[in-house]
């Protein structure tokens, strides 16, 4: 009955190990319900706005996570 999701702080890669976070990325993606990084959404941690974004999109209120 629980939603989870990851928020990161991240940058789009374009080094020679960016294969390796995909990976990593496509590993974890399934097992949540949302995924955010950063780097796709324009915010950072600690900015409000993108925790605000993960409760949007999961449907949660503050109080109940």
């Amino acid at each position: 009955g629980f939603r989870t999701g990851i928020v990161t702080n991240s940058w789009l890669d374009d080094t020679g190990g960016r294969s390796r976070t995909a990976a990593l990325l496509r590993r974890l993606r399934p097992r949540f319900q949302l995924l955010l990084e950063s780097c796709r959404l324009g915010i950072c941690k600690p900015d409000p706005g993108i925790y605000s974004r993960a409760l949007e999109l999961l449907q949660a209120r503050p109080e109940e996570v």
